[in-house]
Protein backbone atom coordinates (compact mmCIF):
# COMPACT_ATOMS: atom_id res chain seq x y z
CA UNK A 1 0.00 0.00 0.00
CA UNK A 2 0.95 3.64 -0.37
CA UNK A 3 0.81 6.23 2.38
CA UNK A 4 -0.33 9.74 1.48
CA UNK A 5 0.24 12.48 4.05
CA UNK A 6 -1.06 16.05 4.43
CA UNK A 7 -4.38 15.57 2.63
CA UNK A 8 -6.20 18.78 3.58
CA UNK A 9 -9.98 19.07 3.24
CA UNK A 10 -12.66 21.44 4.58
CA UNK A 11 -14.26 20.52 7.89
CA UNK A 12 -17.61 19.91 6.20
CA UNK A 13 -16.28 17.97 3.21
CA UNK A 14 -18.40 15.36 1.46
CA UNK A 15 -17.65 11.66 1.97
CA UNK A 16 -16.55 11.38 -1.67
CA UNK A 17 -13.93 14.11 -1.19
CA UNK A 18 -11.36 11.71 0.22
CA UNK A 19 -11.31 9.45 -2.81
CA UNK A 20 -11.30 12.48 -5.09
CA UNK A 21 -8.30 13.88 -3.22
CA UNK A 22 -6.48 10.56 -3.60
CA UNK A 23 -7.11 10.44 -7.34
CA UNK A 24 -5.86 14.00 -7.72
CA UNK A 25 -2.74 13.53 -5.57
CA UNK A 26 -1.73 10.29 -7.31
CA UNK A 27 -2.94 11.42 -10.76
CA UNK A 28 -4.68 8.12 -11.42
CA UNK A 29 -8.00 7.08 -12.96
CA UNK A 30 -10.87 6.02 -10.64
CA UNK A 31 -10.58 2.35 -11.65
CA UNK A 32 -6.97 2.28 -10.39
CA UNK A 33 -8.01 3.03 -6.81
CA UNK A 34 -8.79 -0.30 -5.11
CA UNK A 35 -9.36 0.83 -1.50
CA UNK A 36 -8.11 3.17 1.19
CA UNK A 37 -8.23 3.58 4.97
CA UNK A 38 -7.62 6.48 7.29
CA UNK A 39 -4.37 6.17 9.23
CA UNK A 40 -4.60 9.54 10.97
CA UNK A 41 -7.08 12.41 11.10
CA UNK A 42 -6.31 15.72 12.74
CA UNK A 43 -7.34 19.30 12.25
CA UNK A 44 -5.74 22.66 11.56
CA UNK A 45 -7.50 25.40 13.55
CA UNK A 46 -4.96 28.18 13.04
CA UNK A 47 -7.54 30.00 10.91
CA UNK A 48 -10.80 29.87 12.84
CA UNK A 49 -12.79 30.92 9.80
CA UNK A 50 -11.43 28.03 7.72
CA UNK A 51 -10.74 25.06 9.99
CA UNK A 52 -9.53 22.11 7.92
CA UNK A 53 -9.20 18.39 8.49
CA UNK A 54 -5.75 16.89 7.83
CA UNK A 55 -5.59 13.24 6.78
CA UNK A 56 -2.92 10.60 6.43
CA UNK A 57 -4.26 7.81 4.22
CA UNK A 58 -3.13 4.29 3.38
CA UNK A 59 -4.11 3.51 -0.19
CA UNK A 60 -4.12 0.37 -2.36
CA UNK A 61 -3.86 0.99 -6.10
CA UNK A 62 -3.20 -0.97 -9.26
CA UNK A 63 0.38 -0.85 -10.55
CA UNK A 64 1.66 0.48 -7.21
CA UNK A 65 5.32 0.29 -8.18
CA UNK A 66 4.72 2.37 -11.29
CA UNK A 67 2.76 5.00 -9.37
CA UNK A 68 5.43 5.22 -6.70
CA UNK A 69 8.19 5.52 -9.29
CA UNK A 70 6.32 8.30 -11.10
CA UNK A 71 5.84 10.23 -7.82
CA UNK A 72 9.25 9.53 -6.28
CA UNK A 73 9.87 13.28 -5.85
CA UNK A 74 6.66 13.79 -3.85
CA UNK A 75 7.53 13.75 -0.14
CA UNK A 76 3.88 13.18 0.74
CA UNK A 77 3.65 9.81 -1.07
CA UNK A 78 5.61 6.80 0.17
CA UNK A 79 5.27 3.06 0.80
CA UNK A 80 3.16 2.33 3.87
CA UNK A 81 5.55 1.24 6.63
CA UNK A 82 5.22 -2.21 8.17
CA UNK A 83 3.74 -1.59 11.64
CA UNK A 84 2.80 -5.17 12.49
CA UNK A 85 3.95 -6.27 15.94
CA UNK A 86 6.24 -9.32 16.16
CA UNK A 87 6.99 -11.10 19.41
CA UNK A 88 10.66 -11.28 20.34
CA UNK A 89 10.47 -14.66 22.07
CA UNK A 90 8.24 -17.58 23.00
CA UNK A 91 8.31 -19.31 26.37
CA UNK A 92 9.62 -22.87 26.51
CA UNK A 93 7.20 -25.67 27.32
CA UNK A 94 8.59 -26.00 30.83
CA UNK A 95 8.85 -22.67 32.65
CA UNK A 96 11.64 -22.58 35.20
CA UNK A 97 10.58 -19.19 36.57
CA UNK A 98 7.49 -17.00 36.31
CA UNK A 99 8.17 -13.26 36.06
CA UNK A 100 6.60 -10.91 38.59
CA UNK A 101 5.02 -7.59 37.60
CA UNK A 102 4.52 -5.14 40.46
CA UNK A 103 1.70 -2.74 39.62
CA UNK A 104 -1.40 -3.02 37.42
CA UNK A 105 -1.38 0.39 35.78
CA UNK A 106 -0.94 0.87 32.01
CA UNK A 107 2.73 -0.14 32.17
CA UNK A 108 2.18 -3.20 34.33
CA UNK A 109 -0.88 -4.36 32.41
CA UNK A 110 0.84 -4.16 29.02
CA UNK A 111 3.98 -5.79 30.37
CA UNK A 112 1.89 -8.62 31.80
CA UNK A 113 -0.23 -8.91 28.66
CA UNK A 114 2.82 -9.20 26.40
CA UNK A 115 4.49 -11.71 28.71
CA UNK A 116 1.28 -13.74 28.76
CA UNK A 117 0.98 -13.61 24.97
CA UNK A 118 4.52 -14.98 24.76
CA UNK A 119 3.61 -17.80 27.15
CA UNK A 120 5.50 -16.70 30.29
CA UNK A 121 2.46 -16.76 32.66
CA UNK A 122 3.31 -13.62 34.68
CA UNK A 123 2.14 -12.96 38.22
CA UNK A 124 0.90 -9.39 38.73
CA UNK A 125 1.00 -8.00 42.27
CA UNK A 126 -1.25 -4.95 42.77
CA UNK A 127 -1.45 -3.26 46.17
CA UNK A 128 -4.92 -1.84 45.47
CA UNK A 129 -8.24 -3.42 44.58
CA UNK A 130 -9.88 -4.55 41.35
CA UNK A 131 -11.04 -1.60 39.29
CA UNK A 132 -14.74 -1.58 40.23
CA UNK A 133 -14.12 -1.94 43.97
CA UNK A 134 -11.41 0.68 43.64
CA UNK A 135 -13.88 3.02 41.94
CA UNK A 136 -16.22 2.76 44.94
CA UNK A 137 -13.37 3.65 47.31
CA UNK A 138 -12.39 6.61 45.13
CA UNK A 139 -15.95 7.92 45.19
CA UNK A 140 -15.80 7.57 48.98
CA UNK A 141 -13.15 10.30 49.07
CA UNK A 142 -14.89 12.46 46.50
CA UNK A 143 -18.34 12.29 48.09
CA UNK A 144 -17.63 11.75 51.78
CA UNK A 145 -14.04 12.85 52.33
CA UNK A 146 -13.11 9.30 53.35
CA UNK A 147 -9.65 8.24 52.10
CA UNK A 148 -8.56 4.62 51.69
CA UNK A 149 -4.74 4.84 51.45
CA UNK A 150 -4.54 1.52 49.57
CA UNK A 151 -7.44 2.06 47.14
CA UNK A 152 -7.82 5.48 45.54
CA UNK A 153 -7.01 7.53 42.44
CA UNK A 154 -3.37 6.43 42.59
CA UNK A 155 -3.56 2.80 43.73
CA UNK A 156 -5.57 -0.02 42.23
CA UNK A 157 -6.17 -1.84 38.98
CA UNK A 158 -5.73 0.45 35.99
CA UNK A 159 -3.38 2.86 37.76
CA UNK A 160 -3.68 6.63 38.01
CA UNK A 161 -4.65 6.90 34.33
CA UNK A 162 -8.03 5.28 35.02
CA UNK A 163 -9.24 8.50 36.64
CA UNK A 164 -8.05 10.91 34.00
CA UNK A 165 -8.98 12.07 30.52
CA UNK A 166 -7.72 8.80 29.13
CA UNK A 167 -5.40 10.56 26.68
CA UNK A 168 -3.68 8.16 24.30
CA UNK A 169 -1.15 10.33 22.54
CA UNK A 170 2.47 11.00 23.29
CA UNK A 171 5.55 12.68 21.87
CA UNK A 172 7.88 9.77 22.56
CA UNK A 173 10.02 8.33 19.79
CA UNK A 174 8.50 5.02 18.75
CA UNK A 175 10.44 3.58 15.80
CA UNK A 176 9.10 0.07 16.42
CA UNK A 177 5.46 1.23 16.44
CA UNK A 178 4.80 -0.15 19.92
CA UNK A 179 2.20 2.58 20.38
CA UNK A 180 0.12 1.00 17.64
CA UNK A 181 0.31 -2.36 19.41
CA UNK A 182 -0.98 -0.63 22.54
CA UNK A 183 -3.91 0.93 20.68
CA UNK A 184 -4.74 -2.37 19.00
CA UNK A 185 -4.90 -4.10 22.39
CA UNK A 186 -7.06 -1.30 23.78
CA UNK A 187 -9.52 -1.66 20.88
CA UNK A 188 -9.64 -5.44 21.45
CA UNK A 189 -10.48 -4.66 25.08
CA UNK A 190 -13.38 -2.38 24.13
CA UNK A 191 -11.94 1.04 23.33
CA UNK A 192 -13.59 2.98 20.46
CA UNK A 193 -12.09 2.02 17.09
CA UNK A 194 -11.47 5.72 16.34
CA UNK A 195 -8.47 5.77 18.69
CA UNK A 196 -6.56 4.07 15.86
CA UNK A 197 -6.73 7.15 13.64
CA UNK A 198 -7.76 10.38 15.40
CA UNK A 199 -4.78 12.61 16.13
CA UNK A 200 -5.55 13.09 19.83
CA UNK A 201 -7.35 9.92 20.93
CA UNK A 202 -8.90 9.65 24.37
CA UNK A 203 -11.14 7.18 26.16
CA UNK A 204 -12.44 8.59 29.44
CA UNK A 205 -12.84 6.94 32.82
CA UNK A 206 -15.97 4.84 32.33
CA UNK A 207 -14.65 3.16 29.17
CA UNK A 208 -11.25 2.63 30.79
CA UNK A 209 -12.84 0.65 33.61
CA UNK A 210 -14.36 -1.87 31.22
CA UNK A 211 -11.18 -2.06 29.14
CA UNK A 212 -9.06 -2.83 32.18
CA UNK A 213 -11.36 -5.69 33.17
CA UNK A 214 -11.16 -7.20 29.68
CA UNK A 215 -7.37 -6.97 29.67
CA UNK A 216 -7.24 -8.68 33.05
CA UNK A 217 -9.39 -11.49 31.66
CA UNK A 218 -7.08 -11.88 28.66
CA UNK A 219 -4.02 -12.16 30.90
CA UNK A 220 -5.59 -14.82 33.14
CA UNK A 221 -6.92 -16.82 30.18
CA UNK A 222 -3.36 -17.14 28.93
CA UNK A 223 -2.08 -18.46 32.25
CA UNK A 224 -1.22 -15.20 33.97
CA UNK A 225 -2.31 -14.36 37.49
CA UNK A 226 -3.37 -11.03 38.98
CA UNK A 227 -3.39 -10.68 42.75
CA UNK A 228 -5.03 -7.65 44.33
CA UNK A 229 -4.37 -6.18 47.78
CA UNK A 230 -0.87 -7.63 47.51
CA UNK A 231 1.46 -4.83 48.58
CA UNK A 232 5.17 -5.53 48.20
CA UNK A 233 6.98 -4.41 51.37
CA UNK A 234 10.43 -5.90 50.80
CA UNK A 235 12.62 -7.32 48.08
CA UNK A 236 15.17 -10.11 48.42
CA UNK A 237 18.52 -9.28 46.81
CA UNK A 238 21.55 -11.56 46.99
CA UNK A 239 24.89 -10.50 45.53
CA UNK A 240 23.18 -7.91 43.33
CA UNK A 241 20.54 -10.34 41.99
CA UNK A 242 16.81 -10.25 42.74
CA UNK A 243 15.61 -13.45 44.40
CA UNK A 244 12.02 -12.56 45.22
CA UNK A 245 9.67 -10.24 47.07
CA UNK A 246 7.86 -10.09 50.41
CA UNK A 247 4.21 -9.07 50.72
CA UNK A 248 2.58 -7.14 53.55
CA UNK A 249 1.02 -10.35 54.91
CA UNK A 250 4.47 -11.96 55.18
CA UNK A 251 4.25 -14.18 52.11
CA UNK A 252 7.49 -14.59 50.15
CA UNK A 253 7.38 -15.12 46.39
CA UNK A 254 10.54 -16.34 44.69
CA UNK A 255 11.41 -14.72 41.35
CA UNK A 256 14.54 -13.70 39.50
CA UNK A 257 12.73 -11.38 37.03
CA UNK A 258 10.71 -8.55 38.60
CA UNK A 259 9.14 -5.70 36.64
CA UNK A 260 8.74 -2.55 38.76
CA UNK A 261 5.69 -0.81 37.27
CA UNK A 262 4.94 1.16 40.42
CA UNK A 263 3.38 4.44 39.36
CA UNK A 264 4.55 7.86 40.52
CA UNK A 265 2.93 7.74 43.99
CA UNK A 266 4.37 4.51 45.46
CA UNK A 267 6.39 6.50 47.96
CA UNK A 268 6.71 3.78 50.59
CA UNK A 269 8.03 1.38 47.94
CA UNK A 270 10.50 4.01 46.70
CA UNK A 271 11.88 4.29 50.23
CA UNK A 272 12.10 0.51 50.64
CA UNK A 273 14.03 0.21 47.38
CA UNK A 274 16.40 2.99 48.46
CA UNK A 275 17.00 1.29 51.81
CA UNK A 276 17.75 -1.98 50.00
CA UNK A 277 20.44 -0.22 47.98
CA UNK A 278 18.70 -0.12 44.57
CA UNK A 279 20.20 2.73 42.53
CA UNK A 280 17.86 5.76 42.55
CA UNK A 281 18.38 9.31 41.32
CA UNK A 282 16.31 12.47 41.88
CA UNK A 283 14.66 13.88 38.75
CA UNK A 284 12.79 17.05 37.76
CA UNK A 285 9.01 17.35 37.91
CA UNK A 286 6.52 20.21 38.06
CA UNK A 287 4.08 21.68 40.57
CA UNK A 288 1.22 24.14 40.29
CA UNK A 289 -2.56 24.52 40.39
CA UNK A 290 -5.56 23.35 38.39
CA UNK A 291 -7.32 26.15 36.48
CA UNK A 292 -10.97 26.00 35.39
CA UNK A 293 -12.80 28.01 32.72
CA UNK A 294 -16.14 27.58 31.00
CA UNK A 295 -15.57 25.05 28.22
CA UNK A 296 -17.61 27.31 25.94
CA UNK A 297 -14.96 30.04 26.32
CA UNK A 298 -12.17 27.68 25.22
CA UNK A 299 -14.29 26.34 22.34
CA UNK A 300 -15.06 29.83 21.07
CA UNK A 301 -11.46 31.01 21.31
CA UNK A 302 -10.11 27.96 19.51
CA UNK A 303 -12.83 27.22 16.96
CA UNK A 304 -14.88 30.40 16.52
CA UNK A 305 -18.10 29.70 14.60
CA UNK A 306 -17.15 26.02 14.33
CA UNK A 307 -17.41 25.54 18.11
CA UNK A 308 -19.56 22.53 18.85
CA UNK A 309 -18.76 20.68 15.63
CA UNK A 310 -18.79 16.96 16.53
CA UNK A 311 -15.64 16.27 14.51
CA UNK A 312 -13.76 18.81 16.61
CA UNK A 313 -15.28 17.99 19.99
CA UNK A 314 -14.42 20.01 23.06
CA UNK A 315 -11.41 22.24 22.42
CA UNK A 316 -8.12 21.81 24.21
CA UNK A 317 -5.04 24.02 24.48
CA UNK A 318 -1.32 23.84 25.11
CA UNK A 319 0.44 26.86 26.57
CA UNK A 320 3.97 27.69 27.72
CA UNK A 321 5.56 30.85 29.11
CA UNK A 322 9.17 31.64 30.04
CA UNK A 323 9.16 34.00 33.01
CA UNK A 324 11.65 36.69 33.93
CA UNK A 325 12.94 34.68 36.90
CA UNK A 326 14.23 31.95 34.58
CA UNK A 327 11.38 29.55 35.35
CA UNK A 328 8.82 28.27 32.87
CA UNK A 329 5.08 27.80 33.38
CA UNK A 330 3.05 25.56 31.10
CA UNK A 331 -0.30 23.83 30.82
CA UNK A 332 -0.31 20.14 31.64
CA UNK A 333 -2.87 17.34 31.38
CA UNK A 334 -5.58 19.55 29.87
CA UNK A 335 -9.04 17.99 30.33
CA UNK A 336 -11.70 19.42 27.99
CA UNK A 337 -15.23 19.21 29.39
CA UNK A 338 -13.95 17.57 32.56
CA UNK A 339 -13.65 17.93 36.31
CA UNK A 340 -10.94 18.56 38.89
CA UNK A 341 -10.59 15.54 41.17
CA UNK A 342 -9.13 14.72 44.57
CA UNK A 343 -6.06 12.58 43.89
CA UNK A 344 -4.28 12.12 47.21
CA UNK A 345 -3.12 8.71 48.35
CA UNK A 346 -1.87 9.71 51.80
CA UNK A 347 -3.79 10.99 54.84
CA UNK A 348 -3.41 14.65 55.72
CA UNK A 349 -2.53 15.77 52.20
CA UNK A 350 -4.44 17.36 49.31
CA UNK A 351 -3.54 16.62 45.68
CA UNK A 352 -5.51 17.58 42.57
CA UNK A 353 -5.73 16.06 39.11
CA UNK A 354 -8.04 16.36 36.08
CA UNK A 355 -10.50 13.85 34.65
CA UNK A 356 -12.87 13.66 31.68
CA UNK A 357 -15.39 11.15 30.45
CA UNK A 358 -15.40 10.06 26.82
CA UNK A 359 -18.15 12.58 26.00
CA UNK A 360 -16.20 15.53 27.48
CA UNK A 361 -19.50 17.31 28.07
CA UNK A 362 -19.04 18.82 31.54
CA UNK A 363 -19.41 22.61 31.73
CA UNK A 364 -15.78 23.40 32.62
CA UNK A 365 -12.43 22.94 30.97
CA UNK A 366 -9.53 22.36 33.33
CA UNK A 367 -5.77 22.01 33.10
CA UNK A 368 -2.82 22.14 35.41
CA UNK A 369 -0.74 25.31 35.23
CA UNK A 370 2.60 24.12 36.53
CA UNK A 371 6.18 25.30 36.96
CA UNK A 372 9.24 23.14 36.47
CA UNK A 373 11.14 22.07 39.59
CA UNK A 374 14.74 20.89 39.46
CA UNK A 375 16.57 18.65 41.95
CA UNK A 376 18.53 21.69 43.12
CA UNK A 377 15.25 23.02 44.52
CA UNK A 378 14.96 20.03 46.88
CA UNK A 379 17.93 21.01 49.05
CA UNK A 380 21.44 19.72 49.60
CA UNK A 381 22.79 16.18 50.06
CA UNK A 382 20.87 14.67 47.16
CA UNK A 383 23.35 11.80 46.96
CA UNK A 384 22.51 10.88 50.54
CA UNK A 385 18.79 11.50 50.02
CA UNK A 386 17.66 11.00 46.42
CA UNK A 387 14.08 10.93 47.74
CA UNK A 388 14.20 14.65 48.61
CA UNK A 389 11.78 15.45 45.76
CA UNK A 390 9.22 13.19 47.40
CA UNK A 391 9.63 15.11 50.66
CA UNK A 392 9.24 18.35 48.70
CA UNK A 393 5.94 17.15 47.25
CA UNK A 394 4.65 16.11 50.66
CA UNK A 395 5.46 19.48 52.20
CA UNK A 396 3.20 21.35 49.77
CA UNK A 397 0.47 18.73 49.80
CA UNK A 398 0.31 19.13 53.58
CA UNK A 399 0.16 22.92 53.21
CA UNK A 400 -2.79 22.52 50.82
CA UNK A 401 -4.53 20.21 53.28
CA UNK A 402 -4.25 22.86 56.01
CA UNK A 403 -5.30 25.70 53.68
CA UNK A 404 -8.32 23.64 52.59
CA UNK A 405 -9.57 23.25 56.13
CA UNK A 406 -8.11 19.87 57.07
CA UNK A 407 -11.00 17.76 55.72
CA UNK A 408 -9.82 17.02 52.13
CA UNK A 409 -11.47 20.10 50.70
CA UNK A 410 -9.03 21.83 48.40
CA UNK A 411 -7.86 25.44 48.74
CA UNK A 412 -9.15 27.57 45.87
CA UNK A 413 -8.84 31.14 44.65
CA UNK A 414 -10.29 33.13 41.78
CA UNK A 415 -7.74 34.23 39.22
CA UNK A 416 -8.53 37.93 39.68
CA UNK A 417 -7.83 37.65 43.41
CA UNK A 418 -4.72 35.55 42.82
CA UNK A 419 -3.26 38.17 40.49
CA UNK A 420 -4.15 40.96 42.92
CA UNK A 421 -2.66 39.11 45.89
CA UNK A 422 -5.84 39.00 47.97
CA UNK A 423 -7.76 36.01 49.35
CA UNK A 424 -10.97 34.88 47.67
CA UNK A 425 -14.05 34.76 49.85
CA UNK A 426 -16.83 33.51 47.60
CA UNK A 427 -17.61 31.76 44.34
CA UNK A 428 -17.93 33.70 41.09
CA UNK A 429 -19.43 32.78 37.74
CA UNK A 430 -17.19 29.70 37.30
CA UNK A 431 -18.30 26.94 39.66
CA UNK A 432 -15.41 24.78 40.91
CA UNK A 433 -15.89 21.10 40.08
CA UNK A 434 -13.59 19.63 42.75
CA UNK A 435 -15.22 17.30 45.26
CA UNK A 436 -15.45 16.98 48.26
CA UNK A 437 -15.47 20.77 47.85
CA UNK A 438 -13.22 23.83 48.04
CA UNK A 439 -12.35 26.41 50.66
CA UNK A 440 -11.84 29.93 49.34
CA UNK A 441 -8.51 31.31 50.50
CA UNK A 442 -5.13 32.67 49.40
CA UNK A 443 -3.12 30.07 47.48
CA UNK A 444 0.20 31.84 47.95
CA UNK A 445 0.95 29.73 51.05
CA UNK A 446 0.48 26.46 49.15
CA UNK A 447 3.53 26.52 46.87
CA UNK A 448 7.02 28.10 46.90
CA UNK A 449 7.22 31.84 46.29
CA UNK A 450 9.05 31.38 42.97
CA UNK A 451 6.25 29.14 41.69
CA UNK A 452 3.59 31.65 42.71
CA UNK A 453 5.51 34.49 41.06
CA UNK A 454 5.95 32.50 37.83
CA UNK A 455 2.25 31.63 37.56
CA UNK A 456 1.24 35.24 38.30
CA UNK A 457 3.45 36.38 35.44
CA UNK A 458 2.27 33.63 33.10
CA UNK A 459 -1.51 33.99 33.39
CA UNK A 460 -1.73 37.44 31.70
CA UNK A 461 0.58 36.15 28.96
CA UNK A 462 -1.68 33.15 28.41
CA UNK A 463 -4.62 35.56 28.17
CA UNK A 464 -3.02 37.06 25.05
CA UNK A 465 -3.21 33.63 23.39
CA UNK A 466 -6.66 32.65 24.70
CA UNK A 467 -8.77 35.73 25.38
CA UNK A 468 -10.40 35.33 28.76
CA UNK A 469 -7.83 32.88 30.15
CA UNK A 470 -7.04 35.32 32.98
CA UNK A 471 -10.72 36.18 33.57
CA UNK A 472 -11.36 37.26 37.15
CA UNK A 473 -13.74 34.41 37.94
CA UNK A 474 -11.63 31.55 36.56
CA UNK A 475 -10.85 29.17 39.42
CA UNK A 476 -7.45 27.99 40.65
CA UNK A 477 -7.48 24.86 42.83
CA UNK A 478 -4.43 23.52 44.66
CA UNK A 479 -2.23 21.68 44.54
CA UNK A 480 -0.96 19.70 41.56
CA UNK A 481 2.28 18.03 42.67
CA UNK A 482 2.31 14.63 41.00
CA UNK A 483 2.91 15.55 37.39
CA UNK A 484 5.58 12.86 37.25
CA UNK A 485 7.74 10.76 39.51
CA UNK A 486 10.23 12.63 41.73
CA UNK A 487 12.81 9.87 41.16
CA UNK A 488 14.35 7.74 38.45
CA UNK A 489 15.16 4.11 39.21
CA UNK A 490 17.96 4.12 36.68
CA UNK A 491 18.30 1.21 34.27
CA UNK A 492 20.71 0.13 31.54
CA UNK A 493 20.17 -0.70 27.90
CA UNK A 494 18.90 -4.16 28.91
CA UNK A 495 16.18 -2.42 31.00
CA UNK A 496 17.62 -3.83 34.24
CA UNK A 497 18.51 -1.72 37.27
CA UNK A 498 22.06 -0.42 37.15
CA UNK A 499 23.05 -2.36 40.25
CA UNK A 500 20.34 -5.00 40.74
CA UNK A 501 20.11 -7.78 38.15
CA UNK A 502 16.65 -9.11 37.45
CA UNK A 503 14.98 -5.86 38.52
CA UNK A 504 13.30 -4.04 35.60
CA UNK A 505 12.22 -0.46 36.49
CA UNK A 506 9.43 0.64 34.15
CA UNK A 507 6.81 3.29 33.48
CA UNK A 508 6.03 6.52 35.30
CA UNK A 509 7.13 5.54 38.78
CA UNK A 510 10.58 4.59 37.55
CA UNK A 511 10.88 7.86 35.65
CA UNK A 512 10.59 6.42 32.13
CA UNK A 513 7.13 7.53 31.01
CA UNK A 514 4.50 10.22 31.38
CA UNK A 515 0.93 9.31 30.56
CA UNK A 516 -1.04 6.21 29.59
CA UNK A 517 0.41 5.60 26.13
CA UNK A 518 4.07 6.15 26.95
CA UNK A 519 3.75 4.02 30.11
CA UNK A 520 2.11 1.21 28.13
CA UNK A 521 4.80 1.41 25.44
CA UNK A 522 7.47 1.18 28.14
CA UNK A 523 5.68 -1.86 29.52
CA UNK A 524 6.05 -3.57 26.14
CA UNK A 525 9.72 -2.60 25.93
CA UNK A 526 10.47 -4.02 29.37
CA UNK A 527 8.39 -7.17 28.75
CA UNK A 528 10.50 -7.85 25.67
CA UNK A 529 13.70 -7.44 27.71
CA UNK A 530 12.40 -9.86 30.35
CA UNK A 531 11.35 -12.41 27.72
CA UNK A 532 14.74 -12.32 26.00
CA UNK A 533 16.46 -12.81 29.34
CA UNK A 534 14.22 -15.75 30.23
CA UNK A 535 15.03 -17.62 27.02
CA UNK A 536 18.72 -16.73 26.92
Amino acid sequence: MLRITEVKLPLDHAESALSAAILKRLAIAPDQLLRFEIHRRGYDARKRVAIALIYTLDVEVKNEAAVLKRLRGDKHVMPTPDMAYRYVAQAPEQLHSRPLVIGAGPCGLLAALLLAQMGFEPIVLERGKAVRQRTKDTWGLWRKGELNPESNVQFGEGGAGTFSDGKLYSQIKDPQHHGRKVLEEFVKAGAPAEIMYVSKPHIGTFKLVTMVEHMRESITQMGGEIRFQSRVVDIDIEAGQVKGVVLADGERIAADHVVLALGHSARDTFRMLFERGVHIEPKPFSVGFRIEHPQSLIDQCRFGDFAGNPLLGAADYKLVYHAGNGRSAYSFCMCPGGTVVAATSEPGRVVTNGMSQYSRNERNANAAIVVGIEPRDFGDNLKQNPLAGMDFQRRWEEAAFVAGGGDYRAPAQKVGDFLAGRPSTEVGSVLPSYTPGVRWTDLSSCLPDYVIATIREALPAFDKQIKGFAMDDAVLTGVETRTSSPIRITRGEDCQSLNTRGLYPAGEGAGYAGGILSAAVDGIKVAEAVALSLVA
